[in-house]
């Protein structure tokens, strides 16, 4: 799911402030601790070699996050494909991975154990 930032609703708009607030933005049920996570990639960046082995041979960690810079894909297991510019807020679902368009950086927030598990495979693999 993704959403521009113009399309995100507008909660106040007074003098020298404007609220905007989405709802129903991704469901954190069952989650613990989040971890907050600054990433940049690199033009043509695909991770999804680096997943090979994880279930469905995908990221299986939810993440809620904010394109700074740049193009990314989330690419998802059933075939569907979702490209988020820069400006825009996006949710990314369990059974995914991703592929920077441009040179790109992001905020994310992610569940911490979920989204930790994913981190360590990606480092085995670089590292072997």
């Amino acid at each position: 799911m993704r959403i521009a930032k113009d399309n995100v609703p507008v909660l106040i708009d007074v003098p020298g402030a404007i609220a905007r607030h989405q709802t129903d933005f991704g469901d954190a049920t069952g989650y613990a601790v989040m971890g907050a996570e600054y990433f940049s990639f690199g033009s043509g960046t695909d991770l999804t070699e680096l997943l090979n082995g994880l279930e469905g041979d995908a990221c299986q960690s939810p993440h809620w996050g904010y394109v700074v810079k740049g193009a990314i894909t989330a690419m998802y297991t059933d075939g569907y494909e979702e490209t988020s510019t820069a400006g825009d807020l996006f949710y990314w679902p369990p059974g995914h991975s991703v592929r920077a368009e441009d040179d790109t950086d992001i905020v994310m927030f992610s569940p911490q154990r979920e989204h930790c598990t994913v981190i360590d495979h990606i480092k085995r693999k670089v590292n072997a």
